[in-house]
């Protein structure tokens, strides 16, 4: 069987992709020999000998080596990144000429949403920036590519955690246009655009930076939009998946402050999944630091759980703004410290929750729903009514036997949006100050 051409592309490594890795190389040996130090010094805590200077050191010979394995280790990678670097400058023009392959975009996505903060702080070549894309070509201002068929009508795609933009064309172009069940399998994008006349938008970003980051970011991009489209934007209609709706959420009160003008724009959100609430699995992650901390044998493994990025750890109860994590320590186990971030007002809100249940029912909402995000919080819907974000009934829609990646590619949830956004261009926007609930469907 032949290979696909996409996948023919760039069998020979990257020189960035080489530093990358060797990064990567370094900080994990410096962090395990810190793992196996810290377990050596808890060990000695229990027979009385005491410690150096710095918790969790050790002293002595055996601290010497510990500090000379840290030493050289940083040193070789720091000699290493040197010389890849030198290299790198020789080759990235042609590197940069070559389009990337499907699954190093896809391997790039998961690695910037587990640890992306980390990539950005360290100047990591893995890192990813965010930016605007047409047609798989990225949004250049300077110099905008070829857009001859770009509308007033603009639709803006904002992916979730560990994927990106490429991953919905690559459903798409897929050969098998079937899934296993016999269904159609959609691109929302390219959907939306066939029935109602939009112009299609991809957002890629680095899911593992914290959500308010990127959600300030993006309204400055959105900015850039709206200033530099090849035609006058009539309207922006956003579809934003599972942490995307954080995203444009946090982006529109950013916005609001700058009094950007690219809200005046904004007419539709559709949020697809979106963890309003947090997800419990985040929670539970939480608890296992905590549980890994509680006894000295164990407190050094918990820095492993603590490689998850700011982005998965803002899940855990759905943060939008700066406030609402500054100051904390994100691994240590508190209550819900959110600022209350109303849906923006004169725009059309419609939630999409998915649940593996046939129906509803306690444990379907609170715990099944689509495998990550509970139903209750994909619907914005708080126990805490200053917290419920009064999504008009007409404006919900549930997908039974769904998964949350499934909510890509549903032709159903593709219909449904159809319906909403069709009504919705024939409907005045809602008067600032109104009531959630007085939304227009």
């Amino acid at each position: 069987m032949t290979t696909p051409p996409s996948e023919n592309r760039r069998r020979h490594p990257r020189i960035s992709d080489i530093r990358g890795f060797a990064r990567l190389a370094t900080q994990a040996t410096a962090g395990v020999a810190s793992i196996a130090e810290g377990v050596h010094r808890s060990v000695w805590d229990t027979i009385g000998i005491p410690g150096g200077d710095v918790p969790g050191r050790t002293r002595g010979i055996t601290g010497l080596v510990y500090k000379s394995v840290g030493g050289v280790t940083q040193l070789v990678g720091k000699s290493v990144d040197a010389l890849l670097a030198g290299l790198q400058s020789l080759f990235e023009s042609a590197e940069d000429a070559e389009p990337d392959t499907p699954s190093r975009e896809a391997l790039l996505a998961v690695l910037n949403g587990v640890i992306g903060d980390r990539l950005v702080a360290d100047n990591n070549p893995f890192a990813t920036r965010m930016v605007l894309r047409y047609r798989t070509e990225e949004l250049s201002w300077q110099a905008l590519p070829a857009m001859a068929e770009a509308t007033g009508k603009v639709l803006l795609l904002i992916h979730g955690l560990c994927v990106n933009d490429l991953q919905r064309h690559a459903r798409r172009h897929s050969s098998a246009r079937l899934r296993r069940d016999g269904r159609q399998v959609d691109d929302h994008g390219e959907a939306l655009a066939s029935a109602l006349g939009y112009t299609p938008v991809y957002l890629r970003y680095n899911s593992g930076l914290h959500t308010s980051h990127n959600g300030r970011e993006l309204s400055a991009q959105l900015e850039q939009l709206v200033t530099h489209w090849p035609t006058p934007v009539e309207e922006l209609t956003v579809v934003a998946h599972s942490m995307g709706g954080l995203l444009i959420r946090g982006a529109a009160h950013y916005a609001e402050q700058d009094s950007s003008s690219w809200p005046g724009h904004l007419k539709s959100i559709v949020f697809l999944g979106t963890p309003h609430h947090g997800a419990p699995l985040e929670r539970a992650g939480n608890w296992g630091d905590v549980i890994l901390g509680s006894t000295p044998y164990t407190a050094p493994f918990a820095k492993l759980g603590q490689l998850r990025s700011a982005g998965i750890t803002d899940l855990r109860y759905g943060h939008v703004l700066d406030e609402d994590w500054h100051g904390r320590d994100r691994f240590h186990r508190q209550p819900d410290h959110r600022r209350i971030v109303p849906l923006p007002e004169g725009v059309a809100c419609y939630a999409v929750a998915a649940t593996r249940a046939a129906r509803r029912g306690v444990l379907a909402d609170r715990l099944i729903g689509d495998g990550l995000v509970p139903l209750r919080s994909a619907l914005g819907q708080h126990d805490d009514t200053g917290r419920d974000l009064g999504f008009a009934q007409e404006s919900q829609w549930i997908a039974y036997r769904t998964g949350h990646m499934e909510l890509l590619s549903s032709p159903d949830v593709t219909r449904q949006m159809v319906r909403w956004l069709s009504a919705a261009t024939n409907l005045p926007a809602c008067p600032p100050g109104a009531p959630a609930g007085a939304r227009r469907a």
